[in-house]
């Protein structure tokens, strides 16, 4: 028989601390980015450019809007990028992701954005 001393912890019986690698955060937006996300749904294609003199000089004439830029940089890349996904879906041109990238958002919250938008796409094409 044999006879085995567990009052003398040896190497093979140390505790070990299971290994947990970093699970990253999902990627989610506040609820102001999602509004922000929504409302591109009404945008144009044409408030992503720079208005000309003409358009200003109208504005001003017959009253309208004519800079529908956000005043936050960082909502103004989430708009930019809202706004062509709900034209295009996932065409969105290089230069506008770099802006969403540039302005801190991940991968993950673009993947987010633009799953939410293709949803919201295909739910609209049902009513219709």
């Amino acid at each position: 028989m044999a006879y085995l001393n567990f009052a003398e912890p040896t190497a093979a019986s140390a505790p070990v601390a299971p290994r947990h690698d970093p699970v990253p955060p999902k990627a989610s937006l506040s609820a102001l980015e999602w509004q922000v996300v929504a409302l591109a749904q009404r945008d144009s294609l044409a408030s992503l450019r720079t208005p000309g003199r003409i358009a200003v000089a109208l504005a001003a004439l017959f009253g309208g809007r004519t800079d529908t830029r956000l005043a936050d940089p960082r909502l103004e890349a989430l708009r930019r990028v809202s706004v062509h996904a709900w034209y295009h879906g996932f065409a969105i041109p290089e230069s506008e992701i770099e802006g969403f990238h540039a302005a801190g958002f991940t991968p993950d919250h673009l993947e987010l954005v633009l799953t939410s938008i293709s949803r919201g796409r295909s739910a609209r094409r049902r009513r219709a």
